[in-house]
């Protein structure tokens, strides 16, 4: 009985050494992580201010270099500055598609496609007014389209191949057209809801 009891008193030592040894050495794998997350979150923020001061410096760069470009050759006309450049809507928080009101003709069928021209409008109470955008953009043929008075004054789907002659014109026809979040358009409406100044 005697062994078993040295045994014990043994084991209990060793333990006890263990636990002393152990709860250091979890502390110190703490400090250790701590430092490590520090210096991670120090060389985030130097590397942050590094891209932002290039940007910085690129942006005013280019804004410098612009103006010392070569002038246009009478051969290759460029757009006017007064006029506005399309930039393709995105879609708000929450929704799955932005729309733009326009004016959809000059249809033509082509290899990889059909190339409409917008003319893009502004909705002000209810009534359609320019904006001076006007754009191309080449859609699948496949394209659903909603439409009413282009198809008679019946309401129905049809695909954009299937318009492609009542649009070849000028404009007359005014579309909602639907824009997912990545640019590309899912879907035309014909907007029979908004009268045209």
């Amino acid at each position: 009985m005697a062994d078993e009891t040295g045994l014990d008193d043994h084991l209990a030592r060793l333990a006890a050494d263990g636990r002393r040894f152990a709860e250091p050495m979890a502390a110190e794998q703490i400090r250790v992580r701590g430092d490590r997350r520090r210096r991670r979150k120090r060389a985030v923020r130097m590397a942050g201010g590094v891209l932002v001061a290039a940007a910085v410096a690129v942006g005013g760069l280019s804004l410098v270099l612009s103006g010392r470009g070569p002038a246009p050759t009478a051969a290759k006309p460029t757009p006017s500055l007064g006029a506005p450049r399309f930039v393709p809507p995105t879609p708000a928080p929450g929704e799955e598609y932005a729309v733009e009101i326009g004016y959809v003709y000059d249809a033509r069928a082509l290899a990889d496609g059909i190339q409409v021209t917008v003319q893009q409008l502004r909705t002000e109470r209810g009534t359609a007014v320019p904006t001076g955008v006007v754009h191309k953009l080449t859609l699948s043929p496949q394209t659903p389209v909603e439409v009413e008075q282009v198809a008679g004054g019946k309401p129905g789907d049809m695909r954009l191949e299937q318009l492609v002659d009542r649009l070849s014109g000028g404009p007359r026809w005014v579309f909602a057209v639907d824009y997912d979040g990545e640019g590309r358009i899912q879907s035309l409406r014909e907007a029979v809801w908004l009268t045209v100044e």
